[in-house]
């Protein structure tokens, strides 16, 4: 993926630009995403929180559980209510989890990896030359050296 990517929500209320590519794209397939999104995985793409720019309307932080226990917050439109993106405990603010179907051109944003295949649902099947998982993994083992410097620049370990 190059260069910017926008989307927003449903209504068009409020719209965002990823002012630089994703860390890194999960496509997760835990029971927790199903119910949460009512579809079979959720994807999200980890951007720097500071590389995410709201460019019309706003948005609205919703506390909500998450399967850790520690809660993630929701950025959602204040007038349709889609999540756009999250932030969960182990990152905080520092990096937001895009919801990739939010963005315009989705297809720019494919998977790096799919996580929590031991709970994919039967019908669901993965690409080869995807990396596939069946728990959650090693960042060191997956992700590109400056993806990890990126992170470690806005949560340093």
């Amino acid at each position: 993926m190059t260069g910017e990517l926008e989307g927003g929500c449903t209504c068009g209320s409020t719209r965002y630009r990823l002012k630089a590519r994703p860390l890194f794209v999960h496509c997760c397939h835990c029971t927790w995403c199903q119910h949460e999104t009512g579809s079979a995985f959720a994807i999200n793409a980890m951007i720097e929180a500071r590389e995410v720019e709201v460019t019309k309307g706003g948005i609205m932080r919703v506390r909500l559980p998450s399967a850790s226990g520690e809660g993630q917050v929701f950025a959602r439109c204040p007038d349709c209510g889609l999540t756009l993106w999250s932030n969960y405990a182990g990152a905080g603010d520092a990096v937001n989890f895009i919801r990739v179907g939010t963005l315009d051109e989705p297809g720019k944003a494919p998977p790096d990896i799919h996580i929590y295949t031991s709970t994919k649902l039967p019908w669901v099947v993965l690409p080869k030359d995807v990396p596939a998982v069946p728990e959650y993994y090693r960042r060191s083992e997956h992700w590109p050296a400056e993806a990890i410097a990126r992170l470690k620049a806005v949560k340093p370990e």
